[in-house]
């Protein structure tokens, strides 16, 4: 693919230009310089590979941090996937955590919605009594 205008980069890429502009200033893509006849900045479809990978890692959960470091060892010929597999396994552990915590959100709500009389004037929802006391969550 030749050079292209980060409109149509953003469109191949799936995002928006903002978007891309982002990652410029967040120095995740480099910026292509400005042709000295004018015109306007050309995409390679080395950068629109790059933030095609951005954007799958973010979808995965991986923080822009995360997703520099993964970048430094794909660009690293002496490193190993081993290495991004740990990564990975602990992202997965991250979002795990996250789940449990969201399981018992949920369990936590559920609890204090059955216990709703849902008629009455606010002096006697207990749920907002439960928000007033701050239950801890059910274990």
């Amino acid at each position: 693919m030749k050079n292209i205008t980060i409109g149509k980069a953003a469109g191949l890429a799936g995002v928006g230009v903002e978007t891309i502009r982002f990652y410029e200033r967040k120095g995740m893509i480099a910026q292509p310089l400005k042709p000295r006849s004018g015109g306007f900045r050309q995409y390679s479809d080395e950068i629109v590979q790059r933030i095609r990978f951005i954007r799958q890692a973010q979808e995965l959960g991986f923080s822009l941090r995360e997703i520099r470091e993964l970048l430094s060892l794909r660009a690293d010929p002496r490193s190993d996937c081993s290495e991004v597999q740990r990564r990975a396994n602990q992202k997965l552990a991250e979002v795990q955590g996250k789940m449990a915590q969201l399981r018992d959100m949920e369990a936590a709500l559920k609890k204090v919605i059955g216990a709703c009389p849902s008629s009455g004037g606010l002096d006697a929802c207990s749920i907002i009594s439960a928000m007033e006391a701050r239950v801890p969550p059910p274990e």
